[in-house]
Formats: C-alpha cells, structure tokens, sequence
C-alpha cells in the first residue's frame, strides 16, 4: 500500500535477526579472548584491566597486599544494599586486586621514575602503578611528572616541583605515598 517492494521488506526480515547473531558471536569471542589471557598471560590481562579501571585504583590500598584488600572487601560487603555506586565498582576492583594476589602476582608501589604516568605495567617482580594510581594525582600532573623527569633525575623537591610545574598538593600526595623518599627538599642541602 506504501509501493514498498517486496524485497526490501523481505531484507529487513532477514536483517532483524542477524544483528542479534552477529552481535553475540562478537561476545563470545572477545569472552575467549580475554579467557585466553587470564589463563595463559595472567600479568598482561591485569595490566589491562587495571589500567582500563585506573580511575578507581587506590594505590595507597593496593599496594600493600592481599590482607590489607581482603579487609577492605569485608567492610564494603557489610554496607549490604547501602552501598554506592562508586563503592561498588571499588569492590569490583578490590576483588580482581585479590585474586591476581591468590595468584602471586603482586602490585610494586608507585615509583617516581619507574611508574608510566597513567598505565599499568608489567615489571620484573609484578605490577608496577601508574603515577595517576594515587589519589588525588590526576593525570595532567602525571604526565607533567613523566616529561620532567625525562631531562633527567630530580635533584631535590624543589626541582620536582619547578620542572614539573606541580602543586604543592601534588608533591603532598607523593611524600604520603614515599615515592618522593630520601630526596632532600632543595638543591642546596645537596652542596653541604
């Protein structure tokens, strides 16, 4: 009655179920894919995973191992329906956190010269935090941090926050977390 043709009605009938097909086939692949690498590159997947989910990494909870993640697990699982959006989401974490634990595989602490700015990475003992894992420390001021040391090794606080051009939140934030450890607060106690 539209003078639509019978062919274009009959494609459309095909179409509608291909979609739902296509689109499942594409599920259970990338399902076996990411299966495959939990499996048999365990380090690989979790870089991944956590670096996908940096925004909710706590490395200051992290970082200090398996007890310390299962005790925070517990305290979220007691808010029962209470809990947050957010909360929730950091339980997810939490709970892929301690499983790569049950595996042996361990989160490094943040290093100043060793972390990426916002990537995870594979390291010789386990896995390395980026700089923007720590709270507070976004990832403009990591990647200030990641250039800057690039000209080369930081002489002092003071240089890291001049070269870097960072907030004095920002070096707060790397004292608390001990990546800024021995490093004396100016270039002149360097010359005593």
């Amino acid at each position: 009655r539209y003078n639509v043709p019978d062919w274009y009605i009959e494609s459309c009938k095909k179409i509608k179920y291909m979609f739902p097909k296509a689109h499942a086939a594409a599920y259970v692949l990338t399902a076996m894919r990411i299966g495959w690498f939990k499996v048999y590159r365990p380090e690989a997947f979790y870089v991944t995973y956590f670096t996908v989910r940096a925004d909710e990494f706590d490395a200051a909870l992290m970082t200090h191992g398996k007890e310390r993640i299962r005790s925070k697990i517990s305290e979220l699982e007691r808010q029962g329906n209470a809990i947050s959006a957010k909360d929730k989401n950091v339980l997810t974490i939490l709970e892929v956190a301690n499983e790569m634990y049950s595996r042996g595989i361990v989160f490094l602490p943040v290093d100043l010269y060793k972390s990426d700015a916002t990537h995870f990475r594979m390291a010789e003992k386990g896995i390395r935090p980026p700089l923007n894992a720590l709270q507070g420390l976004g990832a403009t001021a990591a990647n200030s941090i990641v250039e800057a040391r690039e000209q080369g090794e930081f002489t002092s606080v003071e240089d890291l926050r001049s070269r870097a051009k960072v907030s004095k939140t920002v070096i707060e934030i790397l004292q608390q977390s001990g990546c800024l450890d021995g490093m004396p607060e100016s270039s002149q106690m360097c010359l005593f």
